[in-house]
C-alpha cells in the first residue's frame, strides 16, 4: 500500500504567547505612527517568500475569521499549507471578499480599491494589506502627514508599483473608507494608514 508524506509545515512562533504579544505590540506602535520604522522583534520561522515581518503580521492579526487574499507570487503550497496550519484563515481568490491580503509581487499587486473598502455605516469592515517592499528606510523618500505624525514624517520606500501614489491619494480622499497598508521588508514595518497623506 503506497502511503503519500506530506511534510509538516514550518514552525510558526519560536514562543507563541510572548512572540505574539511583542509583535502585536510592534503592529500598534507601527499603525499609531504612520511612518514610523518598527522592528518586529519575534522569533518566526515561515515558508519563502515570507518575510519576518510578514509571517509574524499574518501569525497575530489573521486568523478563521479573517478571509484572506494571496497574490500568485505567495500561495505556493508550502505558504497555504502554513497559513492554513497556524492561522487557520480561509483562503479567498476575490480581493473585494478579503479582510487582509498579502501582496509579495507588487509589480501585479491589484489596485487598491479592488479590495473591500468598507462603507460608511462599517469603515472598520475594509482590508488591511501586508505589502512586501525591496526597502524601507526612516530618510528622505515620502513625505507623510496626518492624525499620529508630529509636523510630519519621512519614509523611504523601495518596490511600490508604478502610480502608487496617486492611487494613495484616490484612498484617502474615501476617508473614512479605504484601505490600510503594513509595509513589511525583513524584520521591519511601517503602517499607512488611509488617514496618511503622503507626497514626494
Amino acid at each position: 500500500m503506497n502511503h503519500t508524506q506530506t511534510a509538516a509545515p514550518s514552525p510558526g512562533f519560536a514562543d507563541p504567547v510572548q512572540d505574539s504579544q511583542r509583535a502585536f505590540r510592534g503592529l500598534l506602535d507601527a499603525i499609531a505612527r504612520p511612518g514610523t520604522i518598527v522592528r518586529l522583534d519575534a522569533a518566526v520561522s515561515a515558508p519563502a517568500p515570507l518575510s519576518a515581518a510578514a509571517a509574524a503580521a499574518l501569525l497575530t492579526l489573521v486568523d478563521f475569521e479573517t478571509p484572506l487574499w494571496i497574490d500568485g507570487a505567495a500561495a505556493t503550497p508550502e505558504v497555504l499549507a502554513w497559513i492554513r496550519f497556524h492561522c487557520g484563515a480561509p483562503i479567498t481568490t476575490e480581493p473585494a471578499a478579503a479582510r487582509f491580503a498579502l501582496v509579495t509581487d507588487t509589480v501585479a499587486m491589484p489596485p487598491l480599491d479592488a479590495f473591500c473598502q468598507g462603507d460608511d455605516s462599517y469603515p472598520d469592515r475594509s482590508a488591511t494589506l501586508l505589502v512586501a517592499v525591496e526597502g524601507l528606510e526612516a530618510r528622505n523618500g515620502f513625505r507623510l502627514t496626518g492624525p499620529g505624525i508630529e509636523d510630519e514624517a519621512r519614509l523611504a520606500v523601495e518596490g511600490l508599483p508604478p502610480g502608487f501614489i496617486a492611487a494613495w491619494g484616490r484612498n484617502r480622499a474615501g476617508f473614512p473608507c479605504g484601505v490600510d497598508l503594513f509595509l513589511t521588508c525583513g524584520d521591519r514595518v511601517a503602517a499607512l494608514p488611509r488617514s496618511t497623506r503622503l507626497e514626494v
